[in-house]
């Protein structure tokens, strides 16, 4: 719904159909004024484009048939459910010559291309702290398929930290996960502590949860999601030789006018401007439809960025598995993180 509503909001897109197979979820649509429609055959004849946002097994079926049918594509995180499907679903876009894209939307928040652009003054970076930690309510596990295998938050939240910060520092090469259901008791995990290295050298410590309370999250930091309370708080924090950046706060900590940048020496602290603030799938959508009028665009996640993302979060959900450190290419190519 949050695509149908930024689609109705942008002036580069004109919303031409809402494909829903379920009669009852359709009739619901269509008297909310929207136009809907059965299958995407049943689409308008100049219908250009789509954003494929079913649940994550129908993503593939539900993408080739619109790349079948000539359409532009934005998939929703996660790509595919595994990575081969993901491997077939490039393939036939680049068959038909067809632009893919992933919905890794918050690369497209000002707030992360600002600090992308910061970091470029932290020297070589050295390593990256994330604390996630959002507690989900208790009525969210009333739905059965929450507490199956899989439907854990590495696999359900973990995608976008790990796409997140391959857009601040580049490629993984290596990660270690160790997992706990403690908490809540279910066979899924509530919290997970990770490591990742990347191909620089940078090393970075993860923590992710949705049974633990606090203020730490992009989406409590960002406010970029109507559905979670604002908190304001940084849960990123980027250390270089050079200074630091907290994020999304995107204060700045430098060495200043020192010669030499060393723990003997204050560094300066500052804030950033804040960007304006926007609903990043807003900024998406607008991105898209530009590339679509033969715009270029380095920002939008690719279907490889979004294929590598996908695999890296089965690599956690196997280091998990297996208590050893795991590399992307260890992921078997049907491999779902169960």
């Amino acid at each position: 719904m949050r695509h149908i509503q930024v689609a109705l909001a942008s002036e580069k897109v004109r919303l031409v159909g809402v494909v829903e197979p379920n009669e009852a979820r359709r009739a619901q649509l269509a008297q909310q004024g929207l136009p809907t429609v059965v299958a995407i055959s049943d689409l308008p004849t100049e219908t250009q484009a789509a954003i494929v946002a079913t649940p994550t097994p129908n993503h593939f079926d539900a993408s080739h048939e619109a790349l079948d049918a000539g359409l532009s594509l934005i998939v929703e995180k996660p790509l595919t459910a595994t990575p081969d499907e993901g491997r077939q679903l490039i393939s036939a876009a680049q068959r038909r010559g067809l632009p893919l894209y992933c919905g890794h939307h918050r690369r497209c928040h000002p707030f992360s291309l600002a600090a992308r652009k910061a970091l470029l003054e932290l020297g070589p970076l050295v390593g990256i702290q994330a604390l996630w930690s959002l507690r989900k309510h208790d009525s969210y596990f009333d739905v059965p398929w929450r507490r199956a295998p899989g439907a854990g938050p590495l696999m359900t939240n973990l995608s976008h930290e790990i796409d997140l910060m391959r857009f601040f520092a580049g490629e993984i090469t290596e990660v270690t996960a160790l997992t706990s259901n403690a908490t809540r008791g279910l066979v899924i995990e509530d919290t997970a502590a990770l490591a990742f290295r990347f191909a620089s050298g940078t090393l970075a410590s993860v923590l992710i949860s949705d049974a633990g309370a606090s203020p730490w999250a992009f989406e409590a930091g960002s406010g970029e999601n109507p559905d979670i309370a604002v908190s304001g708080e940084d849960y990123l924090r980027v250390t270089g030789t050079q200074g630091a950046l907290a994020f999304p706060s995107l204060t700045h900590w430098n060495g200043g006018d020192h010669e030499s940048v060393d723990w003997r020496k204050a560094l300066t602290r500052f804030v950033l401007a804040p960007p304006h603030k926007v609903d990043p799938l807003f900024e998406q959508l607008e991105r898209f439809a530009s590339v679509l009028e033969g715009k270029t665009d380095d920002v939008l996640c690719t279907a490889e960025e979004g294929l590598a993302a996908a695999e890296w979060t089965l690599a956690v959900a196997l280091s998990a598995k297996l208590r050893r450190a795991t590399n992307r290419t260890d992921v078997p190519g049907n491999f779902q993180g169960v």
